[in-house]
């Protein structure tokens, strides 16, 4: 089992697979996806060796992340080889749904157990501001056909900011009173490039979950593969509220995952100051010096993320690492 100098064990990796995205968030990629270095990411051969190493060293849930990893055609393969990798017993992976209609079908049959999927307002017209793109329709549409089909567990991400979330957190109360989903509002994060837009649209989670409460919602008991959220649910909704708020006071102490960039370097924490490249030890089925490098790296491992002091380490914006 990997566990690091404050006894945190790691059951959960995060696999980027690339870090393109074709939406331009206004709180990731304002401008779109920016082109500044090679896109060399990891062959399909090693993510089946990055998923096995990590397996036996006791990971059990890998997700899915990019940029947007519907842009590479071997998902559905690489879905596949996580999913039947032995020990690995649930593979997510976090969307912004594009084409999800159409993707669907090819996740399901390669085994997808969860998906996440992005939607930061349930407005069109906000929806495409946001995102710049006009395809809020396209998305529900891919929901409501994952819900009727029931294989996979449905995640709904909205970044919680100033500027939209007062009206919009009650459009999506009243979404989740018939909708089986759970919503999950995120704080938005300091990024290397996002300091002006964090200052006027960061909202602190610790508000809404106090009105939650207030409102009858309940907590619900995770389990210890899940990730970052604290959870909730109400009797007369369908649908569940999830809180990711990392500001809160020891947000850093039930760390239970890794990451994995898609240029094969092993990020320690999100906001960490590098990645640190194991690709050289993903060139021989031989797994031993992978394992050793992850081990022997984990010692890095710090104690929280550095955020309240405005420190963003290597993250320009989430892209990078799919949050």
């Amino acid at each position: 089992m990997l566990t690091d100098n404050f006894g945190r064990r790691f059951h959960y990796l995060r696999l980027s697979i690339t870090d393109v995205c074709n939406f331009s968030c206004n709180y990731c990629l304002p401008d779109g996806y920016q082109c500044d270095q090679p896109r060399d990411f990891m062959s399909l051969t090693e993510i089946k060796r990055v998923a096995k190493a990590f397996a036996e060293l006791g990971t059990e849930k890998i997700r899915i992340t990019g940029g947007e990893p519907a842009l590479r055609k071997d998902l559905p393969e690489i879905i596949k080889a996580c999913k039947q990798t032995p020990g690995i017993k649930k593979v997510a992976i976090t969307t912004n749904g594009f084409k999800l209609p159409e993707h669907l079908p090819l996740w399901l049959d390669a085994g997808i157990d969860a998906i996440n999927v992005s939607i930061d307002s349930l407005d069109a017209r906000q929806f495409k501001i946001i995102t710049g793109h006009d395809k809020l329709q396209t998305i529900l549409k891919g929901i409501d056909m994952a819900l009727a089909d029931g294989r996979a567990q449905i995640k709904v991400n909205t970044v919680l900011m100033r500027e939209y979330s007062g009206k919009g957190i009650a459009q999506y109360l009243e979404w989740l009173k018939n909708t089986p989903v759970t919503l999950r509002f995120i704080e938005l994060m300091q990024t290397g490039d996002n300091q002006e837009f964090f200052n006027a649209q960061h909202v602190q989670g610790s508000r809404i979950k106090q009105n939650l409460i207030l409102d009858g919602w309940l907590p619900v008991i995770q389990d210890r593969a899940a990730g970052p959220a604290q959870e909730f649910y109400h009797p007369d909704y369908q649908g569940r509220i999830g809180l990711i708020m990392p500001y809160a006071k020891d947000f850093c102490d039930s760390c239970n995952r890794l990451r994995i960039s898609s240029s094969a370097k092993l990020h320690l924490c999100l906001f960490g100051e590098q990645g640190l490249s194991v690709r050289d030890e993903l060139q021989s089925d031989d797994l031993v010096p992978l394992q050793t490098k992850i081990i022997s790296l984990l010692n890095d491992k710090k104690a929280t993320h550095f955020l309240h002091e405005k420190l963003t380490g290597a993250t320009k914006h989430l892209a990078m690492l799919g949050g």
